[in-house]
């Protein structure tokens, strides 16, 4: 098993990512993109010391971009995203908000 710390990129924290979070205790990360549901559990586990339920990936897909004069086109950067639903009574208390 690779570091935890080269699995987990960071935590994801838009509105969607808040709302799972406080409503269904589902936690969002930005994780390597050769990481695995087993790896990703396992880091999550020993960073925060909490008990996981079940972990979901996705493959965000590359967008379409311009630079800020609109003349050069490119594109964003792919990269992965995890949900990770924690136990009942188990949250990260780096990550919860002070609501």
């Amino acid at each position: 098993m690779r570091d935890p710390r080269d699995i987990i990129i960071r935590p994801i924290l838009t509105e969607k990512a808040i709302h799972l979070r406080d409503t269904q205790n589902v936690y969002t990360f930005e994780v390597a993109r050769d990481a695995t549901k087993p790896e990703i559990r396992h880091a999550v586990q020993q960073l925060w010391g909490v008990e996981v339920e079940w972990v979901r990936t996705l493959n965000v897909k590359p967008k379409p971009r311009r630079n800020w004069r609109g003349r050069t086109p490119g594109w964003t950067r792919r990269w992965k995203k995890a949900y990770v639903k924690l136990k009942e009574g188990h949250s990260i208390p780096e990550l919860a908000g002070g609501a």
